[in-house]
């Protein structure tokens, strides 16, 4: 927030703080930045003389100080001291270092969908909270919005109406700015937190796409067009338009509520966050190579067949940081590139040595070893990807050793049933071969 040096006439000390600088001026007054004893700085709003003699505005401001008081929430400025009977009434909250939403938008343009909607979720769960202790903010924009460190911020509570009051001031005038205000507000009727969530939604179309959505001109022109013409929320991102379209109804009940609008736009951010707005098609986002939860979550790890794809695609990188083209031999499969050398010192248990040359598929001459691959990361299952797995090789030595024993115990029964032979159906011979042979050919 831009801040000005004091001027000849703002005072110096008003209540117990003293007051450093000028932080702007609006249709109410003009806000300080001023301090306590304890060091504790404030934004500090004084009411301008020709409001303070109004009796009405005294009573109804009275009013709406007591109901502020009782807001409670992290993304609001705390009501920290007020004085209702000073010749200029006055109302100090804290003090939120940052930029105004506005300023961020007018210096570096439109924020992301995923930016946007993080705020507005932001925004619309302090609402809640306003809306709980019964208030209507009224004049919710972009310029009082501030993006703290610690998350957005809504301050300018000066002209907050208890729910259910009128919005016309002594002299018919509409009380807010225009291209924010909601229909009734321009029509004089009830304030509801429907109110609010049509300014939030102008603010977060404003947000995205650095203009309001009711364009530019007069006041007179702007009211018009709020209360009979649609919304203009070209360049919107696609996954933000129909929410804010809804906010943006004339009629309040359309609107959505203000816990609707907040665990909604969550859902987006959280979507957006994850790349579905960098694009990906709905569902795979980085981090999602089968459309369902990110890496690293157990949803996310296949198993089986599906290990070893994700492991040759996702896990191995060549030397440039490129995953092997789909449908190529990996290194493990025993087979090299045609026409090449297999790859080396890559730790995918083929076989080899690292560093030792391999000759081509076809006989060709032996080639340099070229730079070796990145380090190859373990599969979902804990093994190295192409390495030998040691599951596989129990089971078939498993099914060797029974194999064999079965081979024994038939040439066992064999041997049984037919009388002693050498397991091959022909009779023994060489020394110390029984004297029971057959006769052949009149030998013995």
């Amino acid at each position: 927030m831009a801040m000005m040096r004091l001027r000849r006439e703002d005072p110096r000390v008003v209540g117990s703080f003293r007051l450093h600088r000028r932080l702007g001026a609006g249709g109410m007054g003009v806000v300080y930045l001023g301090s306590d004893r304890r060091g504790q700085r404030v934004a500090l709003k004084v009411i301008r003389p020709d409001l303070a003699e109004d009796r009405e505005f005294r009573s109804r401001f009275a009013r709406e100080v007591s109901a502020a008081r009782r807001i409670r929430g992290g993304c609001t400025a705390r009501l920290v001291a007020a004085d209702l009977e000073a010749d200029r009434p006055w109302f100090a909250t804290q003090y939120v270092p940052g930029p105004s939403l506005h300023d961020k938008v007018n210096e570096e343009g439109p924020l992301p969908a995923a930016q946007v909607a993080s705020i507005g979720s932001a925004l619309a769960e302090g609402l809640l909270a306003v809306h709980e202790a019964g208030v209507v903010h009224r004049d919710l924009k972009p310029s009082n919005i501030l993006l703290s460190p610690k998350g957005p911020r809504i301050i300018d509570f000066g002209i907050a109406w208890a729910t259910g009051a009128s919005t016309l001031t002594h002299v018919g005038t509409a009380v807010g700015s225009p291209g924010f205000l909601a229909p009734e507000q321009v029509r004089g009727a009830t304030v509801t937190p429907a109110t609010d969530v049509f300014a939030l939604g102008a603010t977060l179309a404003y947000a995205s796409t650095a203009d309001s959505p009711f364009g530019h001109g007069s006041s007179e022109v702007m009211l018009y067009r709020v209360v009979h013409e649609e919304p203009q929320l070209i360049g919107v991102p696609d996954a933000l338009a129909p929410l804010l379209h809804a906010c943006l109804a004339k009629d309040p009940e359309d609107r959505p509520s203000t816990l609707q609008l907040s665990l909604r736009l969550k859902e987006i951010a959280a979507r957006e966050a994850h790349g579905h707005g960098h694009g990906q098609s709905p569902g795979q986002g980085p981090g999602q190579p089968y459309g369902g939860a990110p890496y690293g979550t157990s949803e996310s790890r296949p198993t089986g067949r599906r290990a070893d794809q994700y492991a040759e695609q996702h896990t191995e990188r060549r030397p440039g940081g490129t995953p092997p083209p789909r449908g190529a031999s990996h290194p493990s499969r025993g087979s090299a590139p045609r026409g090449g050398s297999s790859r080396q010192g890559s730790g995918t248990g083929a076989g080899r040595a690292p560093g030792r040359n391999t000759p081509a598929r076809q006989g060709g001459p032996r080639r340099r070893p070229g730079p070796p691959a990145r380090t190859v990361r373990t599969t979902p299952n804990g093994r190295r990807p192409g390495g030998p797995n040691p599951r596989l090789l129990r089971q078939r030595l498993t099914v060797f050793v029974v194999v064999t024993l079965l081979v024994a115990l038939g040439i066992a029964a064999a041997q049984g049933c037919e009388g002693p032979s050498n397991g091959l159906g022909t009779p023994p011979s060489g020394p110390g071969a029984p004297s029971t042979a057959v006769q052949i050919d009149g030998w013995r």
